[in-house]
């Protein structure tokens, strides 16, 4: 029960941390949304290990005892590895000066998964563990 819990809150909070580049374009919540991603985003890599770790626990353990492979599982091991996808390669991560805060790109790409992602974990919140 614990292990969904932090997979589901993983995916909340790093498909925050994912689409924050379309959630600052929102008005009103716009910048507060960015400074407060901006005072969690220290802590993205520690997110990342949780959903890698619990998404991957689940993976295993539903592709060996069943009943199937679930989609929030597969998420989570998604969420994980984009946030850990420059530590992996070895690389510091990326900062341009000339960002306006517009996504386009991988980094649209990026921030539309993030929003699938607060989608699927809030869904995993409300099913029932099994």
């Amino acid at each position: 029960m614990i292990m969904a819990l932090l997979l589901d809150l993983a995916n909340i909070v790093g498909g925050f941390l994912l689409a924050i580049a379309l959630l600052t374009s929102l008005p009103r919540v716009g910048g507060d949304l960015g400074r407060f991603a901006g005072r969690i985003s220290g802590y993205a890599w520690i997110v990342g290990v949780v959903a890698l770790v619990a998404g991957g626990y689940f993976f295993l353990m539903h592709l060996i005892s069943g009943p199937h492979v679930f989609h929030f599982e597969v998420v989570g091991i998604l969420v994980g590895l984009a946030l850990l996808w420059d530590r992996l390669r070895g690389r510091q991560a990326s900062t341009e000066s000339g960002d306006t805060g517009a996504a386009s790109g991988v980094g649209l790409l990026l921030a539309v998964f993030g929003l699938i992602a607060i989608v699927v974990g809030i869904q995993g919140l409300f099913t029932p563990d099994g």
